[in-house]
């Protein structure tokens, strides 16, 4: 199981310093693998406080080229000299107010996997496209773009229960897991208002492999409650 916390535009250096040095001193349960999103300006900190630890820092976004002019961009290889383990992509935020598509985040994730860093890329539908029934077209358009990697790990976040407080039910989020896996022999991650009161159930589907995480990995308690909840049984 892979828990990631992607915080967002949320926790300045010393804060991500504190909350990761909490996270370090925590009891972790044994076979969860878990990982945090800091923005890019927390990076460093984050990487410094969880050194010598199993926890892996990722960046929330990746640019497609080594350098170049890309104002406001970072490269995987900047990412790399920092410490940082791998990267999100196409987190339906950046495609919503940043214009990403698939083929840039199929971009992105090719670059950062080949420079040597983990990825996780994000898929899903939104509320008017599970509506018309096409959720599952959405989701072969999406993962069509991307290429196998050992190194690739998928989330499937539902647009429509990103930051609402709408969830998935289980069987839903199970059955557009079985989808992904059946295009892309790859772990799949859930996000979408995963919840320590929602975890437990959520993680028990058998095509989930995991939870990406938004809202309620800002503060410790409530992320390691759902750290908890992903303890195979």
């Amino acid at each position: 199981m892979l828990i990631a916390g992607n915080w967002k535009m949320f926790k300045g250096a010393a804060e991500a310093a504190a909350f990761c040095r909490g996270l370090r001193e925590a009891a972790l349960p044994d076979g969860v693998d878990v990982v945090v999103a800091p923005p890019f300006p927390s990076l460093a900190a984050s990487v410094q406080a969880l050194a010598g630890t199993e926890i892996g820092v990722f960046a929330q976004n990746c640019h497609w080229e080594r350098e170049g002019a890309f104002t406001g961009e970072v490269s995987a290889p900047m990412l790399r000299e920092l410490g940082v383990y791998g990267t999100i992509v196409g987190h339906s935020e950046r495609r919503q107010w940043f214009g990403e598509t698939d083929e840039t985040v199929a971009r992105r994730a090719a670059a950062a996997l080949e420079d040597g860093l983990h990825v996780i890329a994000c898929v899903g539908e939104t509320l008017e496209e599970r509506e018309a029934g096409k959720t599952h077209d959405v989701l072969r358009r999406q993962v069509g773009a991307l290429e196998h990697d050992e190194n690739l790990v998928i989330a499937y976040e539902p647009v429509w229960a990103i930051g609402t407080g709408r969830t998935a039910t289980p069987q839903m989020a199970d059955e557009a897991h079985e989808t992904v896996k059946s295009l892309l022999d790859v772990p799949v991650l859930y996000g979408g208002s995963v919840k320590p009161g929602n975890a437990a159930e959520l993680l028990a589907g058998p095509a989930v492999d995991g939870a990406l995480v938004g809202g309620a990995s800002l503060d410790l308690e409530p992320f390691l409650e759902i750290c908890r909840a992903a303890t195979p049984s």
